[in-house]
Parts: C-alpha cells; sequence; structure tokens
C-alpha cells in the first residue's frame, strides 16, 4: 500500500525556538534510484551505502528484482547483484511504482527496449502524470506502446527485435526524458545520441560513466550538450556512497533561515551544480550559508552546510535556473514569504506536470496563510513580511491542499515554524516517498511540528 491509498494524516507547524543542531539527511533520491537501476542492471555485485529508504527508491529497486536483479540489505548497505546488459528478464506481473516518477520514467527506458512486455502502474497521483515525453523517443526507436488515454499509466510497453539508436533532441529540460533515452540506448547496437539545450541534472552520465559505459559529452558555445552513448557495452558492479539530497536539504536549511536564531550543520550535502541552484538564489537573497569542507566522493561534489537565520531581501529567478532547482521552488516560494521586497520565479512551466500542479498548489498555500503572491502561466511573484506577522493559517479552516505532494506538504509545515500563526497541512503520511525522517529531523533539531 502506498501512502496515496492510505488515510490522510493531518499536520500542523507553530512557531519555534532557533533550530539548532548538527543533521545528516538522506541519501540523494535521484543517485539511489540510478544506483539501483545500473547495478541491476551490470554485471557482478554493486555494493551501495547511503541508499534513500523512501518508497519511491523501494519501487524501483522492486522492479529490478522482477526483472532479474539479486538485491538484500547487509548493515548498512545495500548488495545488488546484476543480470549483464542486455540481460533483463520480462517480470511476471506489471511494475507498481506506487508514486515514484523518476523510478517509472526511467525503468521505461530502461526495460522498454528489450524484446518482452513491460506493464508499468502506480498510484493514484503517478497515474494522472503523463508520460508522452519519454514514450515518443522510445516510438522512435521501435517500441510498441500502448496508454491509457493522455499518455498515461498503465502503460504496456514492447521493445523491437532490434533497437534503433536515435539521434534525440530533448524538446524540454528534462533530466528524466535525456536519461530514459540513454538507458534505452544500452541495449541498442550502436551510437544513442541526446542533445539538451540547457543543462539538467547529469548523474546518469556520471553513473553510466562509472560503471563502465562508452559514454562522451560534448559542450557546445551556446551551453548545448551533446550526449553519445555506445550502446550494448559490458557494464561492472561498483561501490557507490550515496551523498545527501539537496532537494531534501532544502526544508531544514530554509527552516533555520527564517526562524530567529538558528544555526544549524547539514552534513555531506550533494554538491552537483546542476542541483545548486537554490543555494545559489537563497544566497543571493542574503542568506548565511556557510559551505564547509568541499570535497569529491564517487565523482561528484559534496559539503557540509553552516546555516545561519538570516534576513532576506527578495530577488529575481532566472527561468535558465529553473533545471537546476525545479524541485525546490515550493520551499523557495516559503522563503521569499520572509524575506523583504518582492521574489520573482520565472521559467515554472514544468512544475504543473510535478507531483502535483505544483504552481497551482504553492500559490493557493500562500493564499491561505495569507502571504501576497501573484500566480502566472509559468511564474510565480510573492511580496514577503520579514517579521512573519499576519503569516499561517488566516482561519481556523485554512488547511493546505498537499495533492498528494510530498514537497508541497514539508515546505508548508517550515513555513509554520517562522509565520506568527501555526500552518496545517491535509496529509503528512506522503513524506514518507523521499523523506521518512523528516518530521523526526525537524522536532529534533527544536521545531514544533506534530501529526494533528
Amino acid at each position: 500500500m502506498g501512502p496515496a491509498t492510505e488515510p490522510r494524516r493531518p499536520a500542523r507547524a507553530s512557531k519555534s525556538p532557533a533550530l539548532k543542531g548538527d543533521i545528516r539527511i538522506p541519501g540523494d533520491k535521484s543517485i539511489s534510484h540510478r544506483s539501483l537501476m545500473l547495478g541491476g542492471l551490470a554485471a557482478g555485485e554493486t555494493r551501495i551505502a547511503g541508499l534513500l529508504e523512501g518508497e519511491d527508491v523501494m519501487a524501483t529497486g522492486r522492479a529490478m528484482q522482477a526483472m532479474g536483479a539479486a538485491i538484500r540489505k547487509d548493515a548498512d548497505s545495500w548488495i545488488v547483484n546484476g543480470t549483464g546488459n542486455g540481460c533483463l528478464l520480462a517480470p511476471e506481473a506489471p511494475l507498481d511504482f506506487g508514486n515514484a516518477g523518476t523510478g517509472c520514467r526511467l525503468t521505461m527506458g530502461l526495460a522498454g527496449s528489450y524484446d518482452f512486455e513491460t506493464t508499468f502502474i502506480g498510484d493514484a497521483s503517478l497515474s494522472s502524470r503523463p508520460m508522452g515525453r519519454v514514450l515518443d523517443p522510445l516510438r522512435l526507436m521501435g517500441v510498441q506502446v500502448q496508454t491509457e488515454a493522455g499518455e498515461r499509466l498503465p502503460v504496456t510497453l514492447h521493445g523491437p527485435r532490434t533497437p534503433a539508436p536515435i539521434s534525440y533532441l530533448v524538446p524540454m529540460a528534462s533530466a528524466q526524458v535525456k536519461s530514459a533515452v540513454l538507458l534505452a540506448g544500452l541495449n541498442a547496437p550502436g551510437i544513442t545520441t541526446v542533445i539538451e539545450p540547457v543543462m539538467t541534472r547529469d548523474h546518469t552520465e556520471k553513473m553510466l560513466t562509472g560503471f563502465g559505459a562508452a559514454l562522451e559529452v560534448e559542450t557546445g558555445s551556446g551551453g548545448e550538450r551533446t550526449i553519445r552513448l555506445e550502446g550494448r557495452g559490458r557494464l561492472t558492479g561498483q561501490v557507490i556512497d550515496v551523498p545527501g539530497d539537496p532537494s531534501s536539504a532544502a526544508f531544514p536549511l530554509v527552516a533555520a533561515l527564517i526562524v530567529p536564531g538558528s544555526d544549524l550543520v547539514i552534513r555531506n550535502v550533494l554538491m552537483n551544480p546542476a542541483r545548486t541552484g537554490l543555494i545559489l538564489t537563497l544566497q543571493e537573497m542574503g542568506a548565511d550559508i556557510g559551505i564547509v569542507e568541499a570535497r569529491q566522493s564517487g565523482g561528484e561534489d559534496v559539503a557540509d552546510l553552516r546555516v545561519r537565520s538570516s534576513e532576506l531581501s527578495g530577488v529575481r529567478v532566472p527561468a535558465g535556473r529553473a533545471p537546476s532547482m525545479i524541485d525546490e521552488y515550493p520551499v523557495l516560494a516559503v522563503a521569499a514569504s520572509f524575506a523583504q521586497g518582492e521574489t520573482v520565479m520565472q521559467g515554472l512551466a514544468e512544475l504543473r506536470v510535478k507531483e502535483s500542479d505544483r504552481l497551482a498548489a504553492v500559490a493557493r498555500g500562500l493564499e491561505l496563510n495569507g502571504v501576497d503572491c501573484t500566480e502566472g502561466e509559468d511564474w510565480l511573484s510573492v511580496r514577503g513580511r520579514p517579521d512573519g506577522k499576519g503569516l499561517g493559517a488566516v482561519s481556523k479552516d485554512a488547511i493546505v491542499a498537499t495533492w498528494l505532494d510530498h514537497r508541497i506538504a514539508m515546505s508548508f509545515l517550515v513555513m509554520g515554524l517562522a509565520s506568527e500563526n501555526p500552518v496545517q497541512v491535509d496529509d503528512c503520511a506522503i513524506i514518507a516517498t523521499s523523506f521518512p525522517q523528516f518530521m523526526g529531523l525537524m522536532t529534533g533539531i527544536g521545531a514544533e511540528m506534530a501529526e494533528q
């Protein structure tokens, strides 16, 4: 049972004393998904430390087991024995991804190019999300596709006897589409090429190279990237230490900035430049975020962050930054609610196809909590109140609708820690998809937050 089918668990957060502590956050979700997928495909043993054990990532693990990988937990590590590239087995039942958009779309690429039938299903939230952006390139490779109306789940794929390698220009900034095409290319003879007009998170390229794939990346003068992958090569098991998820770190980080007197250390955070847009934006707003002991781990940049409460000022966030912080806009909107002046966020069209219409969900939640904001087709502007006066639930029945979206739930609980009135959300069960320890970690640093 995924959280979407369980009873809702309302929660509330209220004005908190200074947040203090030294914390580690769960492993990065993007890297966790990919380490199970590539470990499950590679020959030999892959050992993974720091894996995020949220429901989304576990769904990816179960899908890889259904296609022949052996996966088990050994103390604090996960041991994966893969099938070998090109040797996945046909799953006997539909693959259920619950709420996991990343796991579902990437596995469509990985398995879709095989000459067998694979059916993908998910919860109510995932089943409402369009899959066409991943299915279009798979069709070009010769994959037969059956979907529900609107290119939605359930989706059944059957690859051709020999998939055609393609050259594909990704029509939007989407790491999921890029990754799905590259993963499909692993099982195609010849060179699969992906061109992305603007750089998106590059964990797939880094990890494919680490597992031994023949892959090269060229960056053009205009910033466009051309990625070439030679298919049907050998992948070999690796040792992976998953760094802390910057999208999860965003919540305690913003909380420490807006709750007066806070001083917080967050350890081992992934600092990949394709993922640090939020930190850059907050620093432009005047945030005191110290980057301590920047270092390399497994081909990725990591660092410890020291965050102290700060007086923030509104900024204009350029559209070009959206791909590096697409998951962080809800919590940035909360930070902007406590900033002096106006914050304008542009280039947000992608937020409309996340777990919820995330742009509308944020705007409605802000309005319910007394924030002066304006929602556009692909932009949001927030006019903040640095003292938090008048912010929080505008009436007893002002409860934020989370729309089964974990990031909406966590963002608005963070808001309640610094607002004059408490903030309530209609469900915190959904948080388990990405950050099962969220409530415990936040209360551990002093946050006034609890289920209702």
